[in-house]
């Protein structure tokens, strides 16, 4: 589904505080229940959001969104961010991109890239960069989740680990203020960790909802990347660590350090 601005914010809201409900909404959008109805209903039935009487739920920290709720949200924001890594990916570079909906921005963008190596455990970025006869794909073998086309486990792993690439390409499901970079499935970041460990520049893309959720799988720290690309960083720790760990930070709102 395309979220609405409003739809956007009570998202927000709802990752904020944990849920919603109906009065209080209506109130703030100075609009009538109904339409807060429908609105939390629509974000449900895209498993955005848990209805519960009177309001909504945002899921627990132990469950990610589904995957096309996430493909929604953030969605411009990530498209900045996509753009803006692959400003700093030549063409004739090999790279590893890992699986999740901000990474497959970034495969979107390298459409005009040549003599690419890109190596992948997400099926829906090799299928995008499979049309492009100037980039070379190599896909990686494991299981694949039906939820999102990722391919994750020890079969993965060992893929990855036969590689030594100039970028990788990453993504994190919540950012910690202390820069614990976090996730749910702890099969997909046993891949992670191999792809940070075999590329000499790490990219991080990340949306900044992810300083909002939580999640309990460490995948590293954000000591470990190189670059970090955000829309907006709104956290002073987070700030710190870049700046005192050489970690460049890029906010495509238009401030970078």
């Amino acid at each position: 589904m395309f979220l609405t601005d409003r739809q956007t914010e009570i998202v927000a809201i709802a990752k904020s505080s944990g849920r919603v409900l109906v009065e209080e909404l209506a109130s703030r959008f100075s609009v009538t229940p109904q339409t807060i109805r429908k609105d939390l209903n629509d974000l449900c039935d895209a498993q955005v959001l848990t209805r519960i009487h009177g309001g909504a739920t945002f899921p627990s920290g132990t469950e990610n969104v589904k995957y096309e709720a996430r493909r929604q949200i953030a969605a411009s924001e990530k498209q900045a961010i996509g753009i803006a890594a692959v400003e700093l990916i030549p063409s004739g570079a090999s790279l590893f991109i890992n699986i999740g909906t901000t990474t497959e921005a970034v495969g979107e963008a390298l459409a005009d890239h040549h003599e690419l190596m890109v190596i992948t455990n997400n099926i829906n970025v090799a299928n995008r960069l499979r049309l492009f006869p100037a980039i070379e794909v190599v896909i990686a073998g494991g299981v694949v989740r039906g939820s999102d086309g990722g391919i994750v486990g020890e079969a993965a792993v060992d893929f990855i680990r036969q590689f030594k690439v100039d970028y990788a390409v990453i993504g994190a499901s919540a950012i910690d203020t202390d820069g614990a970079l976090l996730d749910y499935d702890f099969r997909e970041v046993k891949v992670a960790q191999a792809i940070i460990a075999n590329a000499r520049h790490v990219i991080l893309v990340a949306d900044s909802t992810k300083f909002e959720r939580t999640a309990p799988v460490r995948i590293g720290q954000l000591t470990q990347v190189h670059t970090f690309i955000t829309d907006h960083c709104p956290v002073p720790s987070i700030r710190n660590l870049c700046l005192e760990n050489n970690v460049k930070l890029i906010e495509t709102n238009g401030r970078s350090r």
